[in-house]
C-alpha cells in the first residue's frame, strides 16, 4: 500500500483522472482518495515509482507519505 500527497487534487474530476490513470497500469488497483487532505492511498502490484510517475503524467505533482 502506498500513500501520496497530491498537489492540485481539488475535486471529483481530479480524483477520477488520477484513479483512471493508475488503473491503466494496474486494472486491479484499489484507489482511495481524500480530497480534504490532498491524499491518495493505492493498493497495487505496480511499484511506488511507477504509480508516482503515472500520477505526474496525469498532471498532478505528488510525494510519498509515510505509512
Amino acid at each position: 500500500m502506498y500513500r501520496f500527497e497530491v498537489s492540485g487534487m481539488t475535486c471529483g474530476h481530479c480524483t477520477s483522472a488520477i484513479e483512471k490513470a493508475i488503473k491503466t497500469i494496474d486494472p486491479q488497483a484499489e484507489v482511495s482518495t481524500d480530497i480534504e487532505n490532498s491524499e491518495i492511498t493505492v493498493r497495487s502490484q505496480a511499484d511506488e515509482a511507477r504509480i508516482s510517475g503515472t500520477i505526474r503524467e496525469a498532471g498532478y505533482d505528488n510525494q510519498k507519505l509515510a505509512g
